[in-house]
């Protein structure tokens, strides 16, 4: 399942915080659930408009990156930063080692509870038909990178695949300004139907 833009602004739309901003950011990112939810404020890098992956949580634990391919940096849209600063504005936990998403105990929430309380009604509310999920959203920023001509290596460096088969067999070095440009592509589209 794909969401088209128009179908993720209905999403968002019908999310409140912190939920409409954690699938903003798997959204424009393509991250994981358990990225998401293991995402703390000292791994956006403000000043150079980047993210790192160190962990990743699952069942409220928490572990390393799912390879090391994840750990490589991400570039931020401007405009996605914008958004995750506004949210920051609004949130108890802002220190550097402070889940981005936290609980309301400060513990990172749980990606099933998540999915089950808020995005799949938010998803049946905005009328989506098909099943929508956390991998729902990593598969569309997926489709649309393809979409709008992003480079097979841009892709996988952006997917953070360890191995490129499992984007598509190439083995050149995607330069920073393909991703960044890339990367804000999406963004665009989604921040903006």
């Amino acid at each position: 399942r794909v969401l088209t833009p128009e179908e993720f602004s209905a999403l968002l739309s019908h999310l409140k915080e912190p939920y409409r901003t954690m699938v903003l950011v798997a959204g424009c990112l393509g991250l994981r659930a358990s990225e998401v939810v293991g995402l703390q404020w000292q791994d956006i890098d403000w000043d150079s408009l980047t993210i790192r992956i160190r962990r990743g949580v699952v069942h409220g634990r928490e572990g390393d990156a799912k390879t090391e391919a994840s750990e490589k940096p991400i570039p931020l849209d401007p405009d996605l930063a914008t958004e995750i600063l506004r949210y920051k504005n609004g949130t108890v936990y802002i220190q550097p080692t402070d889940f981005v998403f936290a609980g309301d105990s400060g513990k990172p929430r749980w990606q099933e509870t998540i999915l089950a309380d808020h995005i799949k009604p938010a998803a049946k509310d905005a009328k989506i038909q098909g099943k929508v999920g956390w991998h729902t959203l990593r598969h569309s920023y997926s489709t649309l990178l393809r979409s709008l001509g992003a480079d097979v290596k841009v892709q996988q460096e952006l997917l953070r695949h360890a191995d490129i088969a499992t984007t598509l067999n190439v083995y050149t070095q995607a330069v920073s300004a393909q991703k960044r440009e890339a990367a804000s592509k999406v963004a665009r589209v989604l921040l903006k139907p």
